[in-house]
């Protein structure tokens, strides 16, 4: 059971009667989502529900059919990826998003170089910019990958490459991080460990990720939304989702008492 995380009363991230319609099919129906910053937020649901069409449309991927996406109180749908990105919101996919033939320490560096000031004009070389280089260090230590820094990023294991990509989606200080299925294709002993990496990595920052593992989800997670249909039908912290039954008839099921049987 996850303990809950400190946060603030502002609202990192906001979502208000959010639609998205694709021809003549409702994909998101009506979603009203508060998350306070600070707060981690699983977002789980049966295949077909929404969530990634939802993350698509809070990083921008996609432009809502109706409704507000709100990031810190600004209005951000209708922007493209990018500029939501530069105003603090990062985002990891399912698929494996990294540089295959850069090393470790080179992907943490062009990570981290426009958060630092580096535009489109260097005046010096990358291996001259102290700054940058002691950043993509740093995040080498966090993620646990500093005995890899000159592995390419292709040579590394599945996991590895996901503890990576977490790194690389942290270093341009993103205060807000959306994490799609981040221990998909793990093994039970490699996903405990992210579980723990994830923590440390977003300690003091806004999590919201969609994950299947109920173990993770439980373990994680300060509150729970459940999407179904394109709907949010709860959210909650995890024990009053796991004790509803609503969300148990629509999706949970044996897996709330397998997670409960494992101590989750």
């Amino acid at each position: 059971m996850s303990t809950t995380h400190t946060s603030s009363g502002e609202m990192a991230l906001e979502l208000r009667d959010l639609r998205k319609n694709f021809g003549k099919s409702e994909i998101i129906r009506g979603i009203n989502l508060a998350v306070r910053s600070g707060e981690r937020v699983a977002v789980i649901g049966p295949n077909g529900a929404g969530k990634s069409t939802l993350f698509n449309l809070i990083s921008g991927r996609f432009e809502p059919s109706s409704g507000d996406v709100l990031l810190h109180g600004q209005r951000i749908n209708g922007m493209r990826p990018f500029e939501i990105n530069r105003l603090g919101l990062s985002r990891s996919f399912q698929i494996t998003n990294i540089f295959p033939q850069l090393s470790v320490f080179e992907n943490l560096r062009c990570s981290v170089l426009w958060s630092l000031g580096y535009k489109y004009t260097f005046l010096k070389f990358l291996m001259n910019l102290d700054d940058a280089n002691q950043k993509a260090r740093e995040l080498m230590e966090m993620i646990q990958l500093d005995k890899k820094r000159d592995v390419l990023a292709v040579n590394l294991t599945y996991a590895e490459q996901r503890a990576l990509e977490i790194g690389i989606t942290i270093g341009g200080g993103a205060s807000v991080i959306l994490l799609d299925e981040p221990t998909a294709g793990m093994s039970k002993s490699e996903t405990t460990r992210f579980i723990a990496l994830i923590k440390s990595v977003t300690e003091g920052k806004t999590l919201l990720t969609v994950e299947h593992d109920m173990g993770v989800v439980f373990g994680l997670a300060d509150k729970i939304a459940v999407v179904v249909y394109g709907e949010v039908i709860a959210f909650d912290t995890p024990d009053a989702v796991r004790a509803n039954a609503k969300v148990q008839e629509a999706y949970l099921g044996s897996s709330v008492a397998d997670a409960q049987a494992q101590g989750h």
